[in-house]
């Protein structure tokens, strides 16, 4: 799936630093009507928008140091106040507002480091991470603040969100061990943790590995993918381990070894100086979950996710993995086929197995088999410039919302746009999202939306402006050829905006709480569910027209096309149960032999070895930034999406704006400030179940309905 927002791992902000998952790991010119490009689009919003993109290094070190102590300074404050003396203004609201100064300044510190051109800047950006980090670790183990925080549990006059904060801050305070002692407090505080995740991510979005190889050992891709590649001297091509070079080819290069050679390099980036550090932090993880009296570090993170506890994790892999073990037999069964004919023509040696580095090309070639679907001929369809527009109009008329581009704005890039979002019935501008979609050297390799300013209530009572970021990696124009999507891609597209509205329609009253500030396991909620609307025949029309001639996709392409949505479900899914469990059990040991652990799922549940001396976990970003112990919220998430989307928008309509707006006001605007399950029993009118997902994904589910 694709990813949840990016935010600071911090206690302080009142972030999760989440990082991003590719499409189950096996797999901007705008001229439409509803997306206007204003000359002087909100000048007031520009002016509440003061995130700059233009900071030196030595601007970056300086506005560090100053952001730090000036929320140091409110905190000290706090920190001396007579316990008699504290109260909601001089407490409570004084940290809120500190937080949210904090919340609002930050990202021009900490988001470089991601998209910025200069190496230098992005340097300059990963340490400012580091200060920052280990100045959250600092505040949040502020025994003086808590003892304030806790004088203030007796209040009775305190407003819902008031009293959610304030639960808030003494939950988050004892999961610090601030009511243990000082001794424990100190192991508790070590700054290595977030030191070790943030030199993790560094390593690899600083890699830059490629692969030389010949036109012969590229049999298979296209000539458009062929001519995207630089050269060396002798002609040969160069490919990169970035996803729109990697993906392609693993699924569609014929030549196994060109395949093998990839698919190990791809899971050996940064592997000895990531593997060290995975398996330290899991050692020093499991130690501070001990010493606050947790059995293992997943049972703390999942304390306060809809989950609750490991247990209830480990039955629902269980559970999925009951339901998909026969279907993926059948799969294995029907690709080794696939693979033994193929070998047969291709005079290669058939070994009898699937390797690693066979599955994605052969869940291609079946769905190419069985659904004949054909990518070359679909991708043609999908431009970018053509599929902005649709996502726009669709997003737009379903949330009441309207897009204007702002001109000559201030942006890290000149492939970067900015765009104001207004409430189209009342003209109020809600917020700003900038578009970062293609690769260049030295940025963030996945897809992502990062939160760069909250969406909440300011000291004068007035809503802020959010902003949000989307980041991607999608294929550049080139030669006379636009830049073209594959339909994951658009798919990916899909996903990420909707996190981006997430940030924007937030209208809490505290940062805290403000755009996907919610729980891990119900973050990708609504990003998961906007994803159908990729797999119905009206999105799809809209947001597609041939690149050459602006003809519509023929229909049975089209009916191929969404037909294919089951292909390979079982493979699909049972490999994001082996990546939670591998993400269980990591996180339930006090050390591990994190490539062993890796290799061993993959053969029982999978039924796929892994490649032999590489280890995936060590480019599982996942693991360090922010869903540790918690990868299974993507499976999890995607049942109550699916939920969500066939009870209301597939039996209303999917393009019904009384449902969308519902949807906005319910789920979006109330970000973290109600919990995950309470926004579903409000908007489904029940509690959640399984049906739609196993509906959808064209699984076996019992006649009873599988309430969770």
């Amino acid at each position: 799936k694709a990813s949840a927002a990016i935010q600071r791992n911090s206690t302080l902000s009142g972030s999760r630093k989440r990082s991003p998952v590719s499409k189950p790991l096996l797999r901007m010119t705008i001229h439409n009507r509803s997306v206007t490009c204003a000359r002087d689009c909100s000048q007031e919003g520009n002016k509440r928008n003061a995130l700059r993109w233009d900071l030196t290094p030595e601007d970056i070190s300086t506005m560090t140091d100053s952001l730090i102590n000036r929320v140091k300074a409110v905190y000290d404050d706090v920190g001396s106040l007579k316990i008699e003396n504290v109260s909601v203004e001089n407490t409570l609201k004084a940290l809120a507002y500190a937080k949210l100064d904090y919340a609002s300044s930050l990202h021009v510190l900490d988001f470089p480091q991601y998209v910025c051109p200069s190496k230098e800047v992005r340097t300059a950006s990963t340490e400012a991470d580091k200060k920052l980090s280990e100045f959250d670790v600092e505040m949040s183990m502020r025994e003086d603040v808590f003892k304030r925080i806790t004088a203030l549990q007796h209040q009775d006059n305190l407003l819902p969100e008031e009293k959610r904060f304030l639960n808030r801050l003494v939950t988050l305070g004892k999961r610090k061990g601030l009511h243990l002692s000082k001794d424990i407090q100190e192991v508790i505080t070590s700054k290595r943790i977030s030191a070790l995740s943030i030199e993790f991510n560094k390593n690899l979005n600083e890699d830059n590995t490629f692969l030389v190889f010949s036109e012969r050992e590229l049999g298979g891709l296209a000539d458009s993918y062929l001519n995207g590649l630089d050269t060396t001297e002798d002609g040969r091509y160069k490919v990169t381990l970035e996803y729109p070079h990697y993906y392609p080819l693993m699924k569609r290069c014929y030549n196994p070894e060109t395949r093998r050679k990839m698919e190990t390099a791809f899971h050996s980036r940064c592997k000895e100086v990531n593997t060290a550090i995975l398996e330290e932090l899991i050692q020093l993880k499991a130690n501070v979950a001990d010493l606050l009296g947790y059995s293992c570090h997943a049972n703390y993170v999942l304390e306060i996710n809809m989950a609750k506890n490991a247990s209830n994790v480990s039955d629902f892999l269980d559970t999925f993995y009951e339901t998909l073990k026969p279907i993926g037999i059948k799969e294995r069964k029907y690709i080794l086929a696939l693979k033994k004919r193929e070998c047969l023509m291709k005079g290669y040696q058939f070994d009898g197995q699937i390797n690693a580095w066979d599955l994605p090309y052969y869940m291609n070639q079946v769905e190419q088999c069985k659904f004949a679907v054909n990518k070359d001929k679909l991708i043609e369809y999908f431009p970018l410039d053509v599929v902005t527009e649709g996502l726009f109009g669709i997003y737009q008329e379903l949330l009441g919302l309207t897009f204007n581009e702002v001109e000559h704005a201030h942006v890290w890039h000149e492939n970067v746009k900015l765009y104001s979002a207004l409430d189209t019935e009342t003209g109020e501008e809600i917020g700003q999202f900038y578009l970062d979609l293609h690769p260049r050297k030295g940025k963030y390799g996945h897809a992502a939306c990062f939160g760069l300013q909250p969406g909440c209530r300011g000291p004068d009572g007035k809503r802020r402006l959010p902003v949000a970021a989307m980041v991607a990696n999608f294929t550049k124009s080139r030669k006379g050829c636009p830049s073209l999507l594959q339909h994951h891609e658009v798919e990916t597209y899909f996903h990420e905006f909707g996190h981006v509205m997430h940030e924007l329609c937030s209208k809490t009253s505290f940062s805290e709480f403000s755009g996907t500030q919610v729980e891990t396991d119900f973050v990708e909620v609504p990003s998961q569910m906007l994803e159908n609307w990729v797999w119905e025949k009206e999105p799809l029309r809209r947001m597609s027209r041939h690149y050459k001639d602006g003809t519509t996709i023929p229909d049975n392409l089209l009916d191929k096309l969404i037909a294919s949505r089951v292909a390979n479900t079982g493979l699909m899914n049972l490999r994001q149960v082996v990546l939670g469990k591998v993400d269980q059990s990591l996180h339930s040991s006090p050390h591990a032999d994190t490539a062993e652990v890796f290799a061993k799922h993959c053969k029982e549940i999978l039924g796929v070895p892994a490649t032999p001396g590489t280890n995936m976990t060590a480019s599982f970003s996942h693991l360090v930034g922010g869903y540790d112990g918690q990868y299974y919220s993507y499976l999890w998430s995607e049942v109550y999406s699916m939920d969500i989307y066939f009870s209301r928008f597939k039996k209303e309509g999917i393009m019904n704006p009384k449902v969308g707006q519902e949807y906005r006001k319910v789920i979006l605007e109330a970000g973290g400030s109600v919990d995950g399950m309470d926004m579903l029993k409000t908007f489904l009118g029940r509690g959640p179940c399984q049906d739609a997902f196993f509906q959808c994904k064209g699984l076996i589910k019992s006649k009873e309905t599988q309430t969770l």
